[in-house]
């Protein structure tokens, strides 16, 4: 895949101003693991004591590096970290050779960094099924190690991206107990993005000080209510991590109870996750969905994620066409509790249908100025109890076509 040229008509304007979170150093490097002429790996050294919570892909087939960061990232240590990430190849399904390339770079990167290889967590992300050229990336450590800086963290984006149009930022100041404490995250993800988690990485720092397992519970939590409520194209990816460092370095303590600091990392993991969808695969609109009165939570994400998933759905948004027979499909289809007779649908503020039938006050030419728009709502009410939820979805073009077909040219 070449260099993606045309940006994603959502896109920011720019990559935003992120603080500098002490205790984190970025570098990336050209290492032509698949791209020519454009960086592609990044790493990130973590300053001692800091925490480090994850989630991660429940793909069956999850990729070598999901794994061995699976299996260190329950350990407390007092030692430093590092990340370390390429692009261009996701070293998956690639058995016996996956595994011993991800050993490779991880006992590479600790040497040169000083630091135990169970502290070093490493992600992969592009094509699947091919051998990943590991030296290509351990001949870049020397290079990577001599220009760590704490103010690099936009190359780290840029270098992670495979078929984005635009590198992923979002940060948050919050102050607690008279002290400031920061946070701020990078992430890449465009195409094969479904719950759990979605082809995404994720990275969060911050300077707060937090337990492993508070850390690890409010990650897994804000995971549920974000990443896990997006879908590009409802496929899950087999390389998806999202990594949370938390160095301690602002000597102000916070736990899952702490509000203001949860409050602020949820706002950052929301936005990344919505510059995620704005940077699907050919989108042109940004879609929430958001169902209310269903008999539970999870019911309303089941209708959610159906209408978000439906290509029909899909199709129908990018054509701008304000067809709700279509949402009506995809709640009947998808097997969680509802009546005919009591739905409510709008597309933003027009109520389009209820009762079991299109509204007396729907107004196709209302309808359809409201799908003209880049960023669109569609809302449910099953009238069944007090279940809610939000997700968010992208149109289904030709351009996600033409990506993929393309992929591994």
């Amino acid at each position: 895949m070449g260099k993606i040229t045309v940006v994603s008509p959502l896109a920011p304007k720019s990559f935003p101003a992120l603080p500098v979170i002490d205790g984190v150093e970025f570098s990336a490097a050209q290492a032509g693991v698949r791209y020519q002429g454009r960086t592609d790996v990044m790493l990130v050294r973590l300053a001692p004591g800091t925490t480090m919570a994850g989630v991660f892909t429940r793909s069956a087939t999850r990729s070598a590096p999901v794994l061995d960061c699976q299996a260190k990232i329950g350990a407390d240590s007092t030692d430093g970290a590092a990340i370390i990430v390429n692009s261009g190849n996701s070293n998956a399904f690639t058995g016996k050779n996956g595994v011993e390339s991800t050993r490779a770079v991880t006992f590479a990167v600790a040497k040169v960094l000083g630091l135990p290889e169970a502290r070093v967590f490493s992600s992969s992300t592009g094509v699947i099924g091919e051998p990943l050229p590991h030296e290509r990336i351990t001949a870049k450590l020397s290079e990577l190690s001599e220009t760590l800086d704490e103010g690099a963290i936009a190359a780290a984006a840029r270098a992670i991206m495979t078929t984005d149009t635009f590198a992923k930022g979002a940060s948050a100041e919050v102050s607690i107990g008279g002290k400031t404490v920061k946070i701020a995250g990078i992430a890449k993800g465009s195409g094969m993005i479904a719950p759990d988690m979605a082809t995404m990485l994720v990275y969060l720092f911050t300077d707060a000080t937090v337990g492993r397992s508070e850390l690890q519970e409010m990650l897994g939590e804000l995971t549920d209510v974000t990443f896990n409520c997006i879908t590009v194209d409802s496929d899950t990816s087999t390389s998806d991590t999202l990594l949370l460092a938390a160095t301690g370095t602002s000597g102000v303590i916070v736990n899952r109870d702490t509000a203001a600091f949860r409050d602020a990392l949820h706002g950052v993991m929301l936005d990344l996750a919505h510059q995620v969808v704005r940077d699907g695969e050919g989108a042109t609109k940004f879609v929430e969905i958001a169902v209310t009165g269903a008999v539970s939570d999870a019911d309303a994400k089941t209708h959610a994620m159906a209408i978000a998933n439906s290509p029909l759905i899909k199709t129908a948004i990018a054509g701008e066409d304000p067809n709700w027979g279509r949402v009506v499909m995809a709640i009947g289809k998808s097997g969680a509790a509802a009546d005919r007779d009591l739905l409510k649908i709008r597309f933003g503020d027009v109520l389009v249908a209820e009762d079991g039938w299109v509204s007396p006050s729907y107004s196709e030419a209302e309808a359809a100025a409201h799908m003209k728009g880049q960023y669109l709502r569609i809302s449910v009410d099953l009238g069944l109890g007090q279940g809610k939820s939000t997700v968010w979805t992208c149109d289904l073009t030709h351009g996600y076509i033409d990506i993929n077909a393309d992929y591994r040219s």
